[in-house]
């Protein structure tokens, strides 16, 4: 790793790590101390290929989330225990109402006190999952990942653009996809948003089985998808997005009874020393929309001064 790539990091670093104990209402020593061993055996195990400080977010992001399901498991460890006390008590309670002489104002004060202790443990338990609750969701706001589809989300593509278009140059050959799904409007208004969602979430996984471990996805917003292919030229870019266009045609997904067949329009364009990422953005869109003209279900590559 170089220097620059190091001080991107270790800021980053410093960013979660100040979102996870500003979010915290008892942040301890120990969650520290715990987060620093993890991140250091974390960069201990990076390697050079295809580094990103994203990548690096995204781990800490699911760190983040291991932490919250301990914090739910010793919830749960607790409450049972006290379920189990409080199934002594009924039985206890029982006993006593089999034998020859029954105080009844005693149990009913033992009933009483069962009711109360009921009462208080299930409001113990549901503060403990409204806590939890809106520790995922300022999780999931300050994370790179969709909540949908699990796959980076488009803050996530601002950073990465910015980082990759920053450097003085760049270290390999970079194809730039943007994937519309096709008519993705009548498909909501015939089966509904569900399954509008239920199609993306089908989408990204095509993807994510289909691509190499270096290239990334991103669900740029609605039913648009962004994908960054690395050391490609032109003909194995085209050779990928029809593929991928491909597998999305011919795979079939049925919900409530019914099956739905999409396709896709992609627009691609190479990476060009000076870009920005709007430029970027801006000669991708271009592509897709030539492809959409076209007839749609297909790609369509956009080029730069002839190349």
């Amino acid at each position: 790793m170089q220097k620059n790539e190091l001080l991107l990091l270790a800021q980053n670093m410093c960013k979660e790590l100040t979102t996870i104990i500003d979010t915290e209402e008892n942040a301890s020593k120990e969650q520290l101390a715990n987060y620093l061993y993890e991140s250091a055996e974390l960069i201990m195990n990076i390697t050079d290929k295809d580094i990103s400080t994203t990548d690096f977010a995204e781990t800490l992001f699911h760190n983040a989330y291991k932490e919250i399901a301990q914090k739910s498991l010793s919830s749960y460890e607790k409450t049972n225990s006290n379920i189990n006390r409080l199934t002594q008590m009924h039985k206890e309670t029982l006993e006593e109402c089999h034998s020859e002489s029954i105080n009844l104002s005693e149990i009913i004060e033992k009933f009483n006190d069962i009711q109360t202790f009921m009462a208080n443990e299930v409001q113990k338990a549901n503060q403990i999952i409204l806590q939890l609750s809106d520790q995922v969701k300022v999780l999931e706001k300050n994370s790179n990942l969709d909540s949908l589809t699990k796959v980076f989300n488009r803050r996530a593509l601002s950073t990465y653009l910015k980082e990759l278009c920053a450097k003085e140059t760049l270290p390999h050959d970079l194809r730039f996809l943007i994937l519309d799904i096709d008519d993705f409007k009548t498909i909501n208004d015939t089966h509904g948003h569900l399954a509008g969602d239920k199609i993306l979430i089908f989408i990204a996984n095509i993807f994510r089985k289909t691509l190499r471990d270096g290239d990334k996805v991103f669900r740029y917003g609605g039913e648009e998808f962004v994908i960054i292919l690395n050391r490609l030229n032109d003909t194995q870019c085209t050779k990928i997005s029809q593929r991928l266009l491909e597998l999305v045609r011919e795979n079939t997904l049925v919900f409530k009874g019914a099956s739905l067949k999409v396709t896709m329009s992609i627009g691609t364009t190479k990476f060009a020393q000076g870009d920005t990422p709007d430029s970027l953005i801006s000669r991708a869109d271009k592509a897709l929309y030539k492809a959409k003209n076209k007839g749609k279900d297909q790609m369509y590559s956009e080029v730069i001064d002839g190349v």
